[in-house]
């Protein structure tokens, strides 16, 4: 009896480990979508870092700016050393919340998140929507968001104003795994 006690409080105490645990990625994938009469630029990246604490739904991600790679590469040159000067501001950051994170239940399901992102520099709210599917050994987060360009003050050069959007479309797809120490 005094054994059973003991394996059932040891499940009991891995299972509260395992709902107040911390789920990480160092692969996920973001891209950004411009279109404009002239042409459509698109860049993926595929080293993102976030990361999600299952006991506050708090989440942060840090992308590189230079991982971003480009179909063309005198863009993506461009997008490094005009645009986002990628060695003045190395990463785009987002700190933020899943909101009612713990109502989440095991089939995939739309989501708010909320929170500051920092784009070259300059920090600004974010709240947009999502999907999250979280399982046992799992945690996937997708959805997509609008930026406009001018908020982060990117100067885009008037020669090749017409070549970029105002308004770029983010996307992103998130596969966190438990983060083991």
């Amino acid at each position: 009896m005094k054994t059973i006690n003991i394996l059932l409080f040891s499940l009991l105490c891995s299972a509260v480990t395992f709902g107040q645990g911390k789920f990480l990625t160092k692969q996920g994938y973001t891209s950004f979508f411009s279109s404009s009469p002239v042409e459509d630029i698109k860049a993926e990246n595929n080293q993102v870092l976030s990361i999600i604490d299952t006991s506050t739904g708090s989440i942060a991600i840090s992308i590189l700016m230079k991982s971003f790679m480009f179909e063309k590469s005198l863009m993506q040159e461009h997008f490094n050393e005009n645009y986002v000067e990628s060695d003045k501001y190395p990463k785009a950051i987002f700190k933020g919340k899943i909101v009612d994170f713990k109502n989440i239940s095991g089939k995939e399901q739309e989501v708010s998140i909320v929170g500051d992102i920092t784009i070259h520099g300059v920090t600004k709210k974010l709240e947009t929507r999502g999907k999250i599917n979280k399982t046992e050994g799992s945690i996937t987060l997708t959805g997509d968001f609008p930026v406009k360009v001018a908020d982060f003050e990117i100067e885009i050069p008037s020669v090749v104003v017409n070549n970029i959007a105002e308004t770029i479309k983010v996307t992103f797809e998130l596969d966190h795994k438990p983060y083991k120490k």
